[in-house]
């Protein structure tokens, strides 16, 4: 598989308090809209071309959030929040007219898919949850579990990390990042080699976003607007909406056992592990996550058990 990307028709449209956001629409059906991760930052390219053929039978929804991808961005990076972040997705649902919709949220998108499913019931028709988290707490652990991984794996790289900090060096600083790099494959992936598959293209990341919203030193400490985040679970039993989980079983950052405790507090929910794929399911099974979603989607419309 190619990580080129094919964008399908896109265009820039204002969600709220004049923020012009990229959406791009693809195929007839149910509509689904995908909301991204990699952290706050990413774009919806790390969807691109894995689920690009649910458009055969949905209609899909692409969606950079602003300043993030191909949408427009303030003058100062300071003004997006998590709160504002949640009312552009629901103020893009409304615009389109496609609402409810199937939210399915990766990562950060997870955050947002879990606050518009409780803030705006009646935009959304069901949620899935992949590889995400529920609350400041365990985006914490996230980060702890990757630097315990990198310090049994790469020992060496994690004595010139220790180095660095000791010397004052944050770790969103480039230098301390190039460091970080070392775990990715090792922590994200279920084959390494498939890391090579995220698809990628100039500005699908905003590298400047990152430590303001998350806080310069978020892989030791988390800050910024991530630490003010809410957490989800006290309010998860409140979910109106058919909800399901996917977590990959070699994801050492969120691993499953972090992924269970979403069904720990919405005892419904369906929860389904992907064997052979860590962070990136949608990537490294793009076919099995395609069938569960394609199953998933028709018993919320045929009413039936999930």
């Amino acid at each position: 598989m190619s990580n080129e990307v094919n964008h399908p028709a896109g265009r820039l449209i204002e969600a709220t308090a004049g923020r012009r956001l990229w959406v791009e629409r693809d195929g007839a059906g149910e509509p689904v809209l995908l909301l991204s991760g990699l952290g706050p930052a990413g774009s919806h390219v790390i969807f691109h071309p894995h689920l690009d053929s649910l458009a055969e039978d949905h209609e899909v929804i692409y969606l950079d959030l602003y300043a993030r991808g191909r949408s427009e961005a303030p003058a100062d990076l300071r003004e997006i929040t998590f709160a504002t972040d949640v009312a552009d997705v629901a103020a893009v649902i409304e615009r389109l007219g496609v609402g409810p919709v199937h939210l399915y949220g990766f990562s950060y998108g997870g955050l947002l898919g879990q606050a518009v499913a409780l803030e705006h019931p009646e935009l959304v028709r069901s949620l899935v949850l992949a590889n995400t988290l529920h609350s400041p707490e365990m985006w914490q652990l996230n980060h702890a579990n990757i630097n315990r991984e990198l310090a049994a794996q790469f020992p060496e790289v994690w004595e010139r990390i220790l180095a660095l900090r000791a010397a004052g060096v944050r770790s969103t600083d480039p230098e301390l990042q190039r460091e970080f790099a070392a775990a990715v494959k090792l922590v994200r992936f279920y084959n390494p080699d498939n890391a090579a598959l995220l698809a990628t293209e100039p500005g699908a990341r905003n590298v400047e976003l990152y430590p303001l919203f998350c806080g310069d030193d978020v892989d030791f400490v988390i800050g910024g607007e991530v630490a003010r985040i809410p957490d989800f679970r006290p309010r998860l039993r409140g979910l109106t909406v058919p909800l399901m989980l996917l977590a990959g079983r070699y994801d050492r950052a969120l691993y499953p056992e972090l992924q269970r405790d979403f069904v720990r507090f919405a005892p419904g929910a369906r929860f389904e592990v992907l064997e052979r794929s860590g962070s990136f399911g949608h990537v490294e099974e793009a076919t099995a996550v395609k069938d569960l979603l394609r199953d998933f989607w028709a018993r919320v419309t045929s009413g039936s058990t999930l």
